[in-house]
């Protein structure tokens, strides 16, 4: 019997390149796969669907019939934090599909595949880091297959990735992950995303274009901590324009008052809010993480806030795959 292991990072979503129907493109993903934290499965072969926790087993049931494979026994060995930006469900979905998969003796073919397990329909940067890892951005999806309602489960195609660049390895990622409310998923996300599209700014995506064609991709391929920073802040603030009243401001509370503390902080750029929030990141590097952790844990007790700050490195690669008879 054949045992698979599949440990996949989080990634950050630093925002999308354009949210406005009169442009050509919608979407376009722009992120980061993390070393840490990581969600990590076990599974073996079996005669039915066997998980303990509920979204595993949701996620195990569609990788069956996908895969047409009788059954699995999957066992989650860590878990990343569902809901607060880090791209929990798209890492558990894939590493579920993936670790079914080798179990049984197939291949996964992730990309081809995660739209039938509900993932990759709006950002493929979470499929992106998962195959991968480093800084990803990706092509979106063409403006004229935006429909009001949410499209027939599967009815996408995981948008192509246009740009990846490795990250150098001393460089850090601080996360900040706290205890507030979770950030939105599922069909509250769904309506959200549709009336900030509905209603976007098509001068904020013009914007965006300068920022991500002349600042952010050279400044990712040539290593340049200071001006990605300063690209990643830019675009995470011109797309909370965009969310500014779906979320209650640029950044929703309490993420806003985190970020504009981070910002003061001489040794962290790139200051913003991943996806929905909560979290909120910063990037420094090795010489500097200890002062940023401090810096981070502060800003948390001022708001009397609890929380868990991590300090990670950009992925190098995608999940790591182990099997074993």
């Amino acid at each position: 019997m054949t045992t698979a292991t599949v440990s996949a990072g989080a990634r950050l979503h630093v925002g999308f390149q354009n949210l406005s129907l009169a442009r050509e493109r919608l979407y376009g993903g722009i992120g980061v796969g993390l070393a840490e934290p990581r969600v990590t499965v076990t599974a073996e072969p079996a005669a039915a669907v066997e998980a303990a926790d509920p979204l595993v087993q949701a996620y195990a049931n569609r990788a069956v019939d996908i895969l047409e494979v009788p059954g699995v026994a999957l066992a989650l060995e860590e878990s990343l934090p569902r809901h607060v930006g880090l791209g929990s469900g798209t890492q558990l979905a894939l590493a579920v599909l993936t670790a079914t998969a080798r179990a049984h003796g197939l291949e996964p073919r992730v990309r081809e595949r995660a739209p039938a397990m509900g993932r990759g329909g709006r950002s493929g940067v979470g499929v992106a880091t998962f195959e991968g890892g480093g800084f990803a951005v990706d092509a979106g999806h063409p403006t004229n297959r935006f429909t009001t309602e949410p499209p027939a489960e599967g009815d996408w195609t995981v948008p192509p990735v246009v740009a990846r660049h490795d990250l150098p390895s001393e460089w850090r990622f601080l996360v900040v992950v706290p205890d507030a409310e979770p950030g939105r998923s599922g069909d509250d996300e769904d309506a959200s995303m549709r009336s900030v599209v509905e209603r976007a700014d098509p001068a904020v995506a013009d914007e965006l274009a300068g920022v991500v064609t002349r600042k952010l991709l050279p400044a990712a391929a040539a290593g340049r901590l200071e001006p990605f920073g300063e690209a990643i802040a830019e675009i995470g603030r011109k797309n909370g324009a965009w969310y500014a009243d779906a979320q209650g401001g640029v950044f929703r509370p309490p993420a806003g008052e985190l970020v504009e503390t981070l910002e003061d902080c001489p040794v962290l750029s790139g200051v913003g809010q991943s996806s929905w929030g909560p979290v909120v990141y910063g990037v420094t590097d090795t010489a500097h993480a200890d002062e940023a952790e401090a810096a981070a844990a502060a800003a948390l007790a001022d708001r009397g806030l609890d929380g868990r700050v991590i300090l990670a490195e950009p992925a190098e690669t995608g999940a790591r795959v182990r099997t074993t008879d």
